[in-house]
């Protein structure tokens, strides 16, 4: 699917099968793109659901702004893509910064999403936290092209790493990103958090700084259950059968109306 405008920016999208009666939307994280999900995790999913993945405001293929990488702007999006899309109702997947996007969907709007899935989501409260999505950012970034660019063809992989670094330049240094970031530090104490009604399922790293994160939320959300992987942060590139096939197992029954 191309480039397709909404309200306020214009975004890259893709879809896989797009006939599925049950729809998930996975978010993915800061300074990364949605390809953490393109090549193993949702190819899983889309056996049984409509998958779509979606590139942020200022990442992948998605347009380029300076403001609004706030929780409030990011869900904002995500219900104008849901519009524009056609999906009243969708499960939620999201990792790392991407889960805090997910969170504050079914805060802000509960009756758009069914269950929720949060992947490594980091507290802002914790100034660390923030380097280390930056370290294991750049770390997928190295793991994309290692992995996933046409080996035969080195310098398109060249290429493709040195855009990908141009787009941490633009992020780090023309956008409010971090400060929108930072502006969250208290989003894990607000209310709302302990309102959360929906399924879910917290997915971490056993090896990962964020677990004290996982736990936090685990305690506040009534109807959530954490699950730990073998990994770090950056599980869902590490492990993604295991993450896909826990969030398979998470997803069935089926919980959406059919229609």
């Amino acid at each position: 699917m191309p480039v397709i405008n909404l309200p306020n920016v214009r975004m890259h999208v893709q879809e896989l099968n797009p006939e599925g009666q049950e729809t998930i939307i996975m978010v993915h994280g800061m300074f990364s793109n949605l390809a953490v999900y393109y090549f193993n995790i949702a190819p899983m999913l889309a056996k049984h659901f409509r998958v779509v993945l979606f590139d942020m405001k200022g990442h992948g293929m998605s347009e380029k702004v300076q403001t609004g990488y706030d929780l409030t702007s990011m869900t904002n999006d995500l219900r104008d893509l849901m519009d524009t899309l056609g999906i009243d109702k969708a499960h939620l997947a999201g990792y790392s910064y991407g889960g805090l996007v997910a969170l504050k969907m079914a805060t802000r709007f509960p009756e758009r999403v069914g269950k929720l899935a949060i992947i490594e989501g980091p507290d802002p409260s914790e100034q660390e936290v923030l380097a280390i999505i930056d370290t294991y950012s750049k770390e997928f970034l190295i793991h994309y092209i290692e992995n996933f660019a046409d080996t035969t063809r080195l310098l398109a992989g060249k290429r493709q790493l040195e855009k990908n670094h141009r787009m941490y330049e633009f992020l780090f240094n023309e956008t409010s990103i971090r400060s929108d970031m930072e502006g969250e530090k208290n989003f894990f104490n607000d209310p709302s958090v302990a309102t959360i009604q929906h399924e879910t399922l917290l997915i971490y790293g056993e090896e990962s700084n964020c677990v004290p994160s996982g736990r936090t939320l685990a305690s506040r959300i009534p109807n959530a259950t954490l699950v730990l992987a073998p990994g770090d942060h950056n599980v869902p590139v590490q492990q993604p059968e295991v993450v896909g096939k826990e969030l398979e197992k998470f997803l069935e029954p089926a919980s959406l109306p059919v229609g």
